[in-house]
């Protein structure tokens, strides 16, 4: 899940950038120096984050990044992860069990904008990140580097141990709540129209009836037993918390909006593969070769209630008179028997799959939606919750896809959505527009001189 934060009181009126502009001013940034080898001064990085393998993926790449440089790294997620982190050569130590990460995954309410966050939030460990930072000796300066929704925690280990910094990793446009546009509440759209008292009050609203009830009990009585003052709200002390903020994504796909906390340094996708040298199974070439580009679906590798979805996927497809790939983490989801024409898979690199697909329809994660983009591959997405609303519009407004809704599945919207997509020549030019921009960007590694920028 990515966090969204709520706009300060002098937040500025409502502007109106365009999704994709690469015309409005650039982030205030650090001055730094980009230049590749070991870092100047090394440092103890602690990277904190939460959620699935894809959240993972981009923490992971800056890791290895920073690692490197010359720094030590310690990489805390959920102990579900572990293998994954240890396989790329950092070392690894449990936010939280494999039992709370099952509980969370398995909780459909995961799913649904209104009660998204309080099942997420009841997954989080508090503690757990000031202990490994006590932990820690003393030889070189230590940087926290964390997923927004850990940013309280940060706060917290911060107060345990003073002069440590704190860098907020936000992975997605929508990670940054704002009162500007693009406005997204959930699958919202805001008219561009509505006046800015309006738009904080909403905020407001969705604060004090499904954020602060699930949050401010458990955290404020860490926070005084710390010796800090409680919250009155919580979205705020996200904005507070940070010492600098990046973003995973680069401007192109998101423009920087006036009331974004400062100091923000505009980033990039960093696109990563657990397995470097991963090739596609034989069971896929020969499937891949023996007819047209097909379809792929998905839903993600953290969704275990896809099981309607896959099955319009198999209808819409055959109806469509088109191959499908159906990319589900338990395959017991898809229907039991298929089509010769459908071939279901519980893991695939999409960096080797996408550009031989026809096109793809997903959830919106962010990972997901940045490998569809650098394909050049059309998308029809379907988001659930969290930030996923938000990025299926961003690809609407670049011209690469279409955006709809999961919890309004229908097989003739999703038949007539993919025809469109497939039959556009506007889209095909868009998906190469789109899949130059990102090949243009900088590596993840031009993020590094930034964070070691903080003294």
């Amino acid at each position: 899940m990515h966090a969204q934060r709520q706009p300060s009181s002098a937040s500025p009126a409502p502007v109106h950038p365009v999704a994709n502009s690469q015309s409005a001013p650039a982030a205030p940034c650090l001055a730094i120096d980009g230049g590749p080898g070991l870092a100047p001064t090394p440092r103890q990085f602690l990277i904190a984050t939460a959620g699935t393998a894809g959240d993972m993926h981009p923490f992971l790449a800056l890791g290895m990044a920073l690692q490197r440089r010359g720094h030590t790294v310690l990489f805390l997620g959920s102990a579900v992860h572990e293998a994954m982190v240890v396989s790329v050569g950092l070392a690894f130590s449990p936010l939280g069990t494999v039992a709370a990460y099952e509980a969370v995954a398995n909780d459909p309410r995961l799913w649904n904008p209104r009660t998204s966050f309080s099942v997420f939030w009841r997954g989080l460990s508090l503690h757990r990140l000031g202990d490994e930072l006590m932990a820690l000796p003393a030889t070189l300066p230590i940087t926290l580097l964390v997923h927004p929704l850990l940013l309280p925690a940060a706060a917290l280990a911060r107060a345990r141990r003073p002069g440590v910094r704190v860098v907020a990793a936000w992975l997605a446009p929508a990670n940054l709540r704002s009162c500007c546009d693009p406005m997204m509440v959930g699958p919202l759209r805001i008219p561009r129209w509505l006046p800015l008292r309006f738009r904080r009050g909403l905020w407001r609203h969705i604060d004090r009836r499904f954020i602060d009830p699930v949050a401010l009990p458990g955290l404020n009585p860490a926070r005084v037993a710390l010796g800090l003052p409680p919250l009155a709200r919580f979205w705020p002390h996200l904005q507070e918390v940070p010492d600098l903020s990046i973003t995973l994504f680069p401007a192109w796909f998101a423009a920087t909006l006036p009331d974004w906390p400062q100091p923000l340094h505009g980033g990039v996708f960093p696109l990563f593969e657990p397995q470097v040298d991963a090739t596609l199974c034989p069971e896929l070439v020969d499937f891949l070769a023996a007819g047209a580009a097909p379809i792929v679906f998905t839903l993600g590798t953290g969704h275990r209630h896809a099981a309607r979805f896959l099955a319009l996927a198999v209808q819409v497809a055959q109806q469509l008179g088109r191959r499908a790939i159906l990319l589900t983490a338990n395959r017991s989801q898809a229907p039991a028997t298929l089509p010769a024409t459908v071939l279901c898979l519980t893991y695939v690199p999409l960096r080797q799959l996408l550009p031989r697909v026809a096109a793809l329809v997903h959830h919106g994660g962010i990972g997901t939606t940045a490998e569809a983009l650098r394909a050049g591959v059309p998308q029809l997405v379907l988001p659930s919750a969290f930030d996923q609303f938000d990025n299926a519009q961003r690809v609407e407004a670049l011209g690469v896809g279409r955006a709809g809704s999961a919890h309004r599945l229908r097989a003739g919207a999703m038949r007539r959505a993919l025809r469109a997509l497939l039959g556009s020549p506007d889209v095909a030019k868009a998906c190469t527009r789109v899949a130059a921009l990102l090949a243009g960007d900088a590596d993840v590694g031009a993020l590094c001189p930034v964070v070691e920028a903080l003294d």
